[in-house]
């Protein structure tokens, strides 16, 4: 069986989808990577062919030659021409956003899986790419907060007198929401969080937060996620918050609900009410954004609070954010995989919970709706 880890052509994106130390644990496979997909990554040609891969040039004989392919961005509609009929893909697909590169998947045949779709469960989390990159983007905002503020995070007490720690604070404890806490605390700044599910209080006080108490009931979803919200319920809550969002020096938001749009925590008032200098940093932009002044991928400065579209800040630490990814990867095509044939079980809830396209057909049942829908 042929595994293809192509080069990465949208714009931005540094990752790679496997990294030379996964080869080993890809038993019975034959890895063909095409030059240069790692060197955004820092991983070179030369680490992957020391590692047994095969090293191949040109795109269409890299695409032509596998039986699987494994991305992290969705395929454009000219890699989808690519693919070899009855190969399949892994990658970060946003089915519901990419509507036409789902219809081009199964118009070729390809079986595909995203992992948008790996269900949140303990068998699966050595699969769940979701929770790796949120961890790299957790960490990676609470560092863009602090280097974007006028002030220090951490308390200083100097001979020149006593500087107080900065105040962050973290909307939305999931995993890049912890990891966003965990990093601003070592900083130094005093950390305080909010989060619609009320399993998120005691996840927020294990590193070292302030869970904020708000008068409202909790909003648990399906799968560990924050479940849509009425208008009613976001008008309650932006009231509560505002008071601690306008005294908070950091914001970072994070609240996002797979398939919809990011909820609006953070509105044009809220932030009009914040010192000069503040700094909102809004993980959910691609989605929308959690701020109401967010534009995803810019730096908006709105009557001196910045605010920052942070759509994929997983790209800006490529190196540890494909060696998480190629993990994920990794996992996943052990699932698929057996004595080295591509051999998937659908009746496995991993493998059909994932499953986006197949047979020439689309399986998810709320992409394949939408795009009904579109026709």
């Amino acid at each position: 069986m042929k595994l293809a880890v192509p080069k990465e052509t949208r714009s931005g994106e540094t990752r790679v989808s496997l990294v030379p130390a996964e080869l080993s644990r890809l038993s019975g496979v034959e890895v063909l990577v095409q030059r240069g997909a790692g060197e955004a990554a820092l991983y070179t040609d030369a680490e992957y062919e020391a590692s047994g891969a095969t090293l191949i040039s040109a795109t269409d004989e890299l695409y032509g030659s596998a039986d699987l392919v494994a991305k992290v961005q969705p395929p454009t509609l000219e890699e989808v021409e690519l693919f070899p009929e009855g190969s399949s893909l892994l990658s970060f697909l946003a089915p519901g956003t990419f509507l036409d590169v789902v219809a081009a998947l199964a118009r070729r045949k390809v079986t595909s899986y995203s992992f948008e779709l790996v269900p949140r469960t303990s068998r699966a989390q050595p699969m769940d790419a979701l929770s790796s990159q949120a961890t790299v983007a957790g960490y990676r905002a609470a560092l863009l907060g602090a280097t974007q503020l006028v002030k220090f995070f951490p308390l200083l007490m100097t001979a020149a007198g006593t500087v107080p720690p900065a105040r962050c604070l973290v909307m939305g404890a999931g995993v890049a929401g912890l990891q966003a806490i965990a990093t601003a605390r070592r900083l130094g700044a005093v950390v305080s969080a909010y989060d619609v599910r009320s399993a998120a209080k005691e996840e927020v006080k294990s590193v070292g937060a302030t869970f904020l108490e708000l008068a409202l009931e909790a909003q648990e979803g399906q799968g560990g996620y924050a479940a849509a919200q009425s208008e009613d319920f976001q008008a309650r809550q932006q009231e509560m918050i505002a008071t601690h969002v306008a005294a908070s020096d950091v914001v970072i938001t994070t609240a996002a609900i797979p398939g919809r749009r990011a909820p609006v925590l953070v509105t044009k008032a809220m932030v009009e009410a914040m010192k000069p200098g503040s700094v909102v940093v809004d993980l959910a932009a691609r989605t929308g954004g959690n701020c109401e002044l967010t534009v995803d991928g810019e730096l908006v400065d709105h009557g001196g609070v910045r605010v920052i579209g942070a759509g994929d800040l997983a790209t800006s630490l490529p190196a540890h954010a494909s060696l998480l990814y190629a993990r994920n990867v990794s996992s996943l095509v052990g699932l698929l995989v057996k004595e080295g044939r591509l051999a998937p079980d659908f009746s496995d809830e991993i493998v059909d919970k994932s499953l986006v396209t197949v047979a020439g057909a689309v399986h998810h049942e709320p992409t394949r709706a939408a795009l009904e829908a579109e026709q």
